[in-house]
């Protein structure tokens, strides 16, 4: 499949590492960027020379999809050139800055039948994989909590970039940057029907336009109580974690390891994950395979012609909650 990739920063290695490795299915023949005379393709073992001509990718018949990796503000518009030109889109989280022009890049991809995936690749982690079969099987039996914990780790200097933790360039804080995968997998797992009560904070650990600390009580998918906490104010970063109780055990999921303990006895679930999880100031520390897997899914999904794991739709609804986050929360508040 004839593929681009829009976007060279230091968000796209993941990307390059996983198409190097999929060259089999997938021949990047461009790679967008405004400043090709300073960027490096690095991992990306091919002859392929980067280039700043936007327009002439779109023109390039041969191209089925494109990878946007670019800031979120500028999605509507290059997702709307790309539909235009009859191109399957796969965009880096979150869809969009804000939940209307995420709805409108949904909205495009069905008027134009094409396909629209989204970045989300923590729901390619083996143990979130194995904990979502057990719980569509009933493998816990009703759900009757869950929570949670995402205690990331951002630096000033990592706010201090242009842009950075603002409404403009990134829809907003914590909650649409980095939280949004733990968000997405939670959600997935569990649902969300309702935001309870929230708040969102902006602590002196920062100084910033946005929130970096939320909490909140929610009403999960089969009635449940939930709880959640999201900050990038936890030096020096730990894991992201999810807990769920049901009739029949409890399942603790930390970062990609897995483990399901049965009230009954029986062996319990265990599923171990090596590598990072990003949640410190190296912010590129995990491992490619979750975006290679990603991809995949998404190539597969159009020789198919059914929509991929992370579509617009899914990632529509995540966003949905974003917003019923702060919403619940009103004003952030200066701790």
């Amino acid at each position: 499949m004839g593929m681009a990739l829009v976007g060279i920063g230091p968000g796209s290695v993941p990307h390059l590492l996983s198409l190097n490795d999929l060259r089999s299915e997938v021949d990047l023949r461009w790679a967008v960027t405004r400043r090709p005379d300073v960027v490096q393709m690095g991992p990306f073992q091919g002859s392929l020379q980067p280039s700043s001509d936007f327009q002439a990718m779109l023109n390039d018949s041969a191209v089925q999809a494109v990878i946007i990796a670019t800031p979120a503000a500028t999605h509507l518009e290059m997702a709307q050139a790309c539909f235009a030109h009859g191109k399957h889109v796969l965009l880096e989280k979150p869809l969009d800055v804000s939940l209307a022009r995420a709805k409108a890049i949904v909205e495009m991809a069905q008027q134009h039948q094409r396909q629209l995936g989204v970045v989300l690749q923590h729901r390619f982690r083996p143990g979130v994989e194995r904990l979502q079969a057990l719980l569509d099987t009933q493998g816990l039996g009703t759900v009757q909590a869950a929570s949670v914990s995402i205690p990331w780790w951002r630096p000033q200097s990592y706010y201090d970039q242009a842009g950075r933790g603002t409404v403009a360039r990134d829809g907003g804080g914590v909650l649409i940057t980095q939280a949004i995968h733990g968000l997405d997998v939670f959600r997935s797992l569990v649902g969300v029907r309702r935001v309870v009560a929230a708040q969102a904070s902006r602590t002196r650990v920062h100084r910033m336009e946005t929130e970096d600390h939320v909490q909140a009580l929610l009403e999960l998918g089969q009635g449940a109580p939930g709880r959640l906490m999201a900050t990038t104010a936890h030096y020096p970063g730990g894991t992201e974690r999810i807990e769920v109780i049901g009739q029949l055990g409890t399942a603790v999921l930390e970062g990609g390891h897995l483990r399901v303990d049965f009230i009954s006895g029986q062996a319990s679930i265990e599923v171990k994950a090596e590598g990072g999880t990003g949640g410190g100031a190296n912010i590129m520390d995990f491992p490619h395979d979750w975006h290679r897997a990603l991809i995949s899914d998404f190539v597969a999904s159009i020789h198919s012609r059914r929509p991929s794991r992370t579509h617009g739709a899914e990632a529509l609804q995540t966003h949905q909650l974003i917003d019923d986050l702060l919403a619940r929360a009103g004003q952030v508040v200066d701790i």
